[in-house]
């Protein structure tokens, strides 16, 4: 308040100043007494044509000044230490949505997008934490070039969270994981069921949420408006303009929080599954249009699934959508900004829709499918399905050393270890119990650098290998005497001369040898508990 002040005496002080300065400048009589003196009376007019567009100028930069004050004036005994918190249940620092990157750096800016949502939403005035997000799990990445933003609800029927979130880290390298934030914004205000999903999810994706890889997220339990004044409109009924009015603010509100985390942000729901190239595709399609003018991309036909948008255009579509958030269902929202920016009212039609094309580029085949049955809205069934999704890849080949091949476990149909070891198929194996082993015997000892071993595929997401270790046998035999068995447990002897080098985590098991093993003779996996389902290893 007092840096205004100033501000507001200064800009004062310098229009009397210019207004003293000018009057000395013209004569006493207010004419010029000989032909000399007409350059003068020029170059005063010409004066004070600048002066007129100074006054002007300063004139707004005051209007603007008294319009910050007056907003700031009914929140002037309000702290802001909310948007600097920590939430009990998270090392991350929360931030107000109101404080987040506006389009602009400009102080003026922030304040304007700040008063913007408040004139949408006025009922967030009554309580200055209404726009502070509770970051449930999270460790803060920023700064990444992929943002996956996926809102989910509370569902009557089946829940798809889990087996969308599998799809998504699924075949993801470790330079991808570093280089991708996925934000799961649980859209309801019970913190007791925002709770159990953050639990479920920290149970089933340990090391993506310990990784920053995977955030969860949930609105204050006053960010909603009261949805019973809602009018009815297109013949949608109460319930309904409800469902969709919600969702306009909860893409809003995820795109907000995300603006400042990466470089580009994709939408998607909580009920898809992708492909396995999904990351590497979407990038690589965005820097090659990074040129032309589009407003978003699409990786999927369906709805607002798979829309990819550049971070700095989130606050603009955020300030659109909220708007209009009680008027219209969020995709045609969407479609209307494309027609804002691109289409002339005195042309056609086709033109419209021609304009409209330039600002969004469809990537073909689709790279997110549609899985869910049961809408979030209670009692609608979806039979939407992604046509251009065409066939999933359920296997990763890869060309491996030549070995023979053994398994106590019973494959299933033709998905045999032989074939999964060539590329050419997954291994599908009957469940497994304690002391099932793959082992791999190679025809002459070789230098192995390291080991991958993928279980479970993208539609079969359960089908993975728990509790079991990775083994080498080294063809030195006194190999083991050089190694320390470090806090893990690995590095430590088996049994028949192998040494226990890595474990599966979360279906997956990775790692390099050390060359104090080298050269390998033999590497196995052993199972070291009965399991209630069955195995698939889809990369060898």
């Amino acid at each position: 308040m007092r840096v205004l002040s100033c501000r507001f005496g200064c800009l004062l002080a310098l229009a009397c100043f210019v207004s003293v300065t000018w009057i000395k400048s013209i004569p006493s009589d207010g004419v010029s007494s000989s032909p000399r003196m007409l350059p003068n009376l020029q170059a005063l007019h010409e004066r004070l044509l600048v002066a007129e567009e100074l006054a002007g100028q300063v004139s707004r930069n005051l209007s603007g000044i008294m319009e910050r004050l007056r907003n700031m004036s009914s929140t002037a005994n309000t702290t802001h230490a909310t948007s600097n918190t920590t939430h009990p249940n998270s090392n991350t620092t929360l931030m107000s949505l109101d404080t987040l990157k506006p389009l602009t750096d400009s102080p003026d800016q922030e304040m304007f997008l700040q008063s913007t949502i408040y004139y949408f939403m006025p009922h967030l005035r009554e309580h200055p934490d209404s726009l502070v997000p509770n970051v449930v799990l999270g460790q803060g990445r920023r700064g990444v070039s992929v943002v996956l933003g996926i809102p989910t609800v509370k569902r009557e029927k089946q829940s798809y969270l889990m087996s969308t979130l599998g799809s998504l880290f699924y075949g993801l390298t470790f330079s991808q994981q570093r280089d991708l934030l996925v934000i799961v914004f649980v859209a309801e205000t019970d913190f007791d069921y925002v709770g159990s999903i953050a639990k479920a999810i920290s149970k089933n994706f340990p090391k993506e949420v310990h990784l920053g890889l995977l955030e969860v997220i949930s609105p204050s339990r006053h960010y909603y408006p009261n949805f019973t004044s809602l009018r009815e409109t297109f013949g949608d009924s109460k319930d309904r303009v409800k469902w969709r009015t919600k969702q306009n603010l909860d893409f809003s509100f995820l795109m907000l929080y995300a603006q400042n985390k990466g470089t580009y942000y994709v939408q998607l729901e909580d009920d898809v599954f992708a492909k396995a190239s999904y990351y590497s595709d979407m990038k690589a399609f965005a820097t090659q249009e990074a040129s032309k003018p589009w407003l978003y991309l699409e990786f999927s036909q369906l709805g607002f699934i798979g829309k990819l948008f550049r971070t700095h255009d989130l606050p603009m579509i955020a300030q659109f959508f909220l708007m209009f958030h009680r008027d219209k269902p969020i995709d045609w929202l969407l479609d209307h900004i494309l027609w804002v920016k691109a289409c002339n009212p005195e042309k056609d039609t086709k033109d419209c829709s021609e304009q409209k094309a330039l600002l969004k580029q469809r990537y073909k085949p689709s790279l997110f499918q549609h899985i869910g049955l049961h809408s979030s809205l209670p009692g609608k069934l979806q039979h939407l399905k992604d046509k251009d999704f065409g066939k999933q890849t359920l296997y990763q080949g890869h060309n491996n050393p030549a070995a023979e091949l053994s398994s106590s476990l019973k494959h299933y149909q033709q998905h045999s270890l032989d074939r999964a070891y060539k590329g050419e198929d997954f291994f599908w194996a009957l469940a497994p119990i304690h002391g099932d082993y793959i082992l791999i015997n190679f025809t002459q000892p070789i230098h192995i650098s390291g080991y991958l071993f993928r279980s479970g595929n993208i539609e079969i997401t359960g089908d993975k290998f728990y509790n079991t270790s990775v083994e080498v046998l080294p063809s030195n035999t006194s190999a083991q005497d050089k190694l320390v068995t470090d806090s893990s447990g690995y590095n430590q002897q088996s049994n028949n001369g192998f040494i226990i080098i890595g474990a599966f985590e979360n279906g997956v098991a990775e790692g390099k040898i050390e060359e104090a093993l080298q050269p390998i003779s033999a590497l196995r996996l052993v199972v070291r508990s009965d399991s209630d389902v069955w195995v698939l290893l889809s990369e060898v």
